[in-house]
């Protein structure tokens, strides 16, 4: 059967689920900065699940997001960063207005259910790394400046969790793409004062102004003491000075794994890495005691490509 066509009407995506038969509305208001696709290698297994449905009459009675739920079996993605199923976007009506009330959400609806993971980004105001004037809290990445992003909360929740085994006092990480400096702090919380993490942009002024943001949150004792560090350079070479690290993140899409971060995890180490050009997924990359490497693919994503400075900045 060929992949199913989704047909809107009056601004609502609809289709059917079989084993259900159930109809599912899908408000278009609530896409409009929304990246749909289905990603290649899941057609398939979308065609087999789902058939084209025909839109009713939009009415009142068209369901918002905030009831709406995606079957487990539908390989549908709605890309913030992030291609995923597990859980409702937040956009649904009331902006979530703080940060706690942002955290408890992800875990509620089954982003992450780490207490250490709601601990840090609990800890670290997602605000004071987001460009003023925009909705610090809204689950969407924003844009930052120099062709560059803040990763949406959902992505941010997902990669902490990916990586806390990895995290632990007295552990090494690295951020390649550091941005604003967000996902470094948490980092820096998560390993303490005893461990180093390490963030890493091509972009100075970036890493000027992540320094200033850090300053001004919980992990600002960290950066004082060293343990916490942000520099300019090429994060595809990692950052060899505190190498080997126990986790490695990659905050933008590389057309392949760069070999120097391979070199530079440690053995029993993880990367979280995206990889891939139009259609994405998020890696993950662990190195075996005996320095061999087992990639599986965690979702499917959307980031800014990963890519040298000049590239970057002429948008390409």
């Amino acid at each position: 059967m060929p992949p199913p066509i989704l047909q809107g009407c009056g601004g609502v995506i609809a289709y059917t689920v079989r084993s259900s038969g159930s109809l599912l509305l899908l408000p278009s208001p609530h896409l409009n900065s929304l990246f749909l696709t289905i990603h290649h290698r899941h057609l398939r297994a979308f065609a087999s699940s789902v058939t084209a449905a025909k839109a009713p009459p939009c009415s009142s009675r068209c369901p918002t997001l905030r009831s709406f739920h995606f079957p487990q079996n539908v390989s549908l993605f709605l890309t913030g960063n992030s291609s995923f199923l597990k859980m409702e976007r937040f956009w649904s009506g009331n902006s979530i207005d703080k940060n706690k009330a942002m955290v408890d959400n992800l875990k509620r609806y089954g982003v992450f259910n780490s207490d250490k993971v709601a601990e840090v980004m609990e800890n670290i105001d997602r605000a004071l790394f987001v460009p003023n004037g925009n909705s610090a809290y809204a689950d969407t990445p924003m844009p930052i400046g120099y062709n560059a992003t803040i990763s949406a909360p959902h992505m941010h929740a997902t990669c902490l969790q990916l990586l806390e085994d990895y995290l632990k006092p007295g552990m090494h990480a690295l951020d390649v793409g550091s941005g604003t400096g967000y996902l470094t702090a948490c980092f820096a919380m998560m390993v303490g004062p005893e461990g180093r993490a390490i963030g890493v942009d091509h972009i100075p002024e970036l890493v000027e102004t992540s320094i200033k943001n850090v300053e001004k949150s919980a992990a600002a004792s960290l950066l004082k003491d060293g343990s916490l560090q942000l520099h300019a350079g090429d994060g595809r070479q990692g950052w060899p000075e505190f190498a080997p690290y126990d986790a490695i993140h990659v905050g933008a899409a590389a057309p392949e794994i760069p070999q120097p971060l391979i070199e530079q995890l440690k053995p029993g180490g993880r990367m979280v890495i995206p990889v891939g050009s139009i259609f994405q997924d998020l890696k993950v990359v662990d190195k075996n005691q005996d320095g061999s490497i087992s990639v599986r693919s965690e979702t499917s994503v959307r980031y800014v490509p990963l890519t040298s400075k000049d590239a970057q900045l002429r948008g390409n």
